[in-house]
């Protein structure tokens, strides 16, 4: 039976998150829980205010035209694809990079080889500019992927066996969400406080003594055959043809806090955050044509967020 969770995370710069299954009828203490957190979320991941279905701004008569956007293959250069036409009316030539890994676009993002990326979330950003000391920052939140716990070679969590092989990204950030969501579907206890900083190290009760394997994010999926279960990114789920909602065994709820920390984010170079290009890329994505393509389309693994 798959599980539905809901998660109920705080910003990475807190440090602190948790994650819980409830049932359809939320109590009223979870429900005081889940406005806190709401607030101190908000307080921290604040972006420009941008309309929807707003005119697209004309491209200069002279000078650059042409926006370089990097993003994954799936579904961020489907989604950028939908916003050729309406860019190119504006005089504007969307040029679609594609990445298979996580690191790549934002190092050619602050080298200037492109001029905004679209293909991950806030608290990763953060952590890549904590890291690499560069100074990229998110523009605008477009839609969110529910991590979800997927079958390998065990088809269901409770039949997990004493020692199966478990995988998780091998990134910071994203590990932390999946450890998370682990904890949530009851399968490991971790740290009080770990949080969004959660690492193995942090797991302090393991009753099934669950392997975990750090795998790159992007090889989860065709690692299954070798894992008895995989915690994927659902960007790199859709790549693999698995389907969020009927494979996965646990779920994030996509109406949940999670969102709007998760949310997967337009980011630029510092400084660039009002320039013509942004504002021109900006304008096209937030439009009821990309959010009906987006829920037409992926059946609730993607889910836009405006």
């Amino acid at each position: 039976m798959r599980k539905r969770i809901i998660s109920f995370g705080l910003a990475a710069v807190l440090a602190a998150a948790s994650v819980v299954s409830v049932s359809a009828a939320d109590s009223s203490a979870e429900s005081a829980a889940v406005s806190g957190a709401e607030s101190v979320a908000e307080s921290v991941y604040s972006y420009p205010d941008w309309q929807v279905d707003a005119e697209i701004p004309q491209a200069p008569s002279d000078g650059d035209t042409t926006i370089t956007v990097g993003a994954s293959p799936s579904p961020h250069a489907e989604i950028l694809e939908q916003v050729k036409d309406s860019l190119a009316a504006k005089g504007w030539t969307l040029d679609v990079k594609e990445y298979s890994d996580y690191v790549q676009p934002n190092a050619a993002l602050a080298s200037g080889d492109l001029d905004a990326n679209y293909f991950q979330h806030q608290p990763y950003l953060d952590e890549y500019n904590k890291e690499n000391k560069t100074d990229l920052v998110g523009v605008v939140q477009i839609h969110y992927e529910p991590f979800g716990i997927f079958p390998g070679k065990t088809k269901s969590l409770d039949e997990l066996a004493d020692g199966a092989a478990v995988g998780v990204p091998n990134d910071a950030t994203n590990e932390a969400r999946a450890l998370n969501l682990l904890e949530a579907a009851g399968l490991i206890k971790l740290k009080e406080g770990a949080g969004l900083n959660a690492t193995k190290k942090d797991v302090v009760e393991n009753k099934k003594n669950l392997q975990i394997n750090e795998i790159e994010a992007a090889q989860l999926p065709r690692s299954l055959q070798d894992l008895d279960i995989a915690v994927v990114n659902g960007n790199y789920a859709i790549e693999a043809g698995l389907s969020v909602k009927n494979d996965a065994l646990a779920l994030e709820d996509e109406k949940s806090l999670g969102a709007k920390i998760y949310g997967n984010i337009i980011a630029v170079k510092s400084g660039n955050e009002q320039s013509d290009k942004t504002k021109a890329l900006v304008t096209a994505l937030l439009s009821s044509k990309v959010r009906d393509y987006i829920n037409q389309t992926y059946d609730g693994a993607v889910v836009p967020l405006f």
